[in-house]
């Protein structure tokens, strides 16, 4: 299924409960925007999770399915609350309590790109703003409930697995406390948004593929796994963050000679997460 704002691939049928997702990874940049835009076409694009969509692709190929953005990032953010406007970018946006990604440009509808470069000159309207999510941030959240909603139809479970990828400055905290740098962050909300077996059996296949890997920091996830991780209701959210250097050329976004690769090992990496959602024994319900 294809939409303005997202696609959805299905399986030839769906046999687990895993759902795999890549909000941030949608390239189809509105002609208007970019026009009124104060950014390069190239310079917009820094924020985006490139080619994010293409490493998970076959995750159909092991019965899962996958929902990817087509809309971009830096034109409204899947990975936030429709109610996170920014008022220092739309008009009539009245200040609410502080609010962290607001304050530093990445709301909903985001003010600036990577490293805190505007977007715009001036601001844009509400209404404009109001349109946005209803054109493309509302039909991505319904597609996806109703993906959530089929995999608890068939398995009394959901499992999604939000996809992401990060600069490679990101962890360069991590690396200055003398630990490996990790190539991927986990993120479960440090527990709250999935079962804490599910989240490491995500995190030892990305270990057996040879991953470096940490939890919660520095991303612990934002509104995917606050909003739709429910283990209490079987409904679990993780978010995975890829280093992008290792897969892709930063600079000058494109992939670089080890993409086919780092492809062949999140293959892997996929099937094995898919295994977690197989049809299994379900504990039974208290008489």
């Amino acid at each position: 299924m294809t939409a303005d704002s997202f696609q959805i691939f299905e399986p030839e049928a769906i046999t687990t409960s895993v759902i795999f997702a890549s909000p941030h990874s949608g390239r189809d940049y509105p002609r208007a925007f970019l026009r009124r835009s104060v950014l390069d076409p190239f310079t917009i694009r820094s924020s985006e999770d490139a080619f994010v969509d293409d490493l998970i692709a076959c995750a159909t190929d092991f019965g899962a399915q996958l929902l990817t953005a087509k809309v971009p990032r830096a034109y409204v953010d899947l990975n936030r609350a429709q109610e996170e406007l920014d008022p220092a970018v739309i008009e009539g946006v009245r200040r609410q309590a502080h609010n962290p990604r607001i304050a530093s440009g990445l709301g909903v509808i985001p003010r600036v790109v990577s490293n805190g470069r505007a977007i715009y000159s001036g601001k844009i309207t509400l209404e404009e703003a109001h349109e946005r999510l209803a054109r493309h941030w509302k039909p991505y959240h319904s597609a996806l409930q109703s993906l959530l909603d089929r995999s608890h139809a068939l398995f009394g479970e959901a499992i999604l697995v939000d996809c992401h990828s990060m600069p490679h400055e990101a962890v360069d905290c991590i690396a200055r406390s003398g630990a490996r740098r990790p190539d991927v962050v986990l993120g479960d909300r440090f527990g709250a948004s999935a079962d804490g077996a599910i989240v490491d059996r995500i995190e030892h296949a990305l270990q057996d593929a040879g991953l470096t890997v940490v939890r919660n920091a520095p991303f612990a996830g934002a509104y995917m796994t606050q909003h739709y991780g429910r283990p209490s209701r079987r409904q679990h959210a993780v978010q995975i963050e890829i280093d992008r250097s290792i897969y892709m050329n930063e600079q000058m976004i494109r992939p670089n000679a080890n993409f086919r690769a780092v492809q062949r090992l999140l293959r892997q990496v996929a099937q094995d997460i898919a295994e977690i959602g197989r049809k299994r024994e379900m504990p039974l319900a208290a008489e």
